[in-house]
């Protein structure tokens, strides 16, 4: 049997903070550059935040990356998704933000596989690849 190392706290502190940095930028977005870039921006963060937390839960070469890099994705997209419930009963998602949710995992899997390159090289980190 293969035991699998998952890194909870850092998994849910991840995923938490790539959603509420995803907040933080989305909204100086719309406030400067109305709703187009608005929607853009739920787009590109919602792929980019968890791909970046994900390369610091996954930091150092740790055992299974891609595995808690999507974890951290689907941390962000279920704390959206019940952030969202809780506030809107009844009402449906749009369909902008389910592909959002899809590009956060698929960001934090990227963000994985990244650091798990970076564990391949000489030395064991990223940087030391460069």
């Amino acid at each position: 049997m293969i035991a699998v190392r998952i890194y909870w706290g850092r998994v849910v502190a991840g995923g938490l903070a790539a959603e509420f940095l995803l907040f933080a930028l989305v909204f100086p977005v719309r406030a400067a550059f109305g709703e187009t870039a608005f929607l853009a921006a739920i787009l590109v963060g919602s792929a980019a935040m968890p791909f970046l937390l994900a390369l610091w839960v996954c930091r150092g070469g740790r055992p299974h990356a891609v595995l808690n890099g999507a974890l951290v994705g689907g941390v962000a997209a279920a704390f959206y998704i019940l952030l969202f419930t809780i506030t809107a009963p009844g009402q449906s998602q749009p369909l902008l933000y389910q592909a959002a949710h899809v590009l956060k995992v698929l960001g934090g899997l990227s963000g994985g596989f990244a650091a798990s390159r970076g564990r391949a090289s000489p030395g064991g980190s990223a940087a030391s690849a460069v």
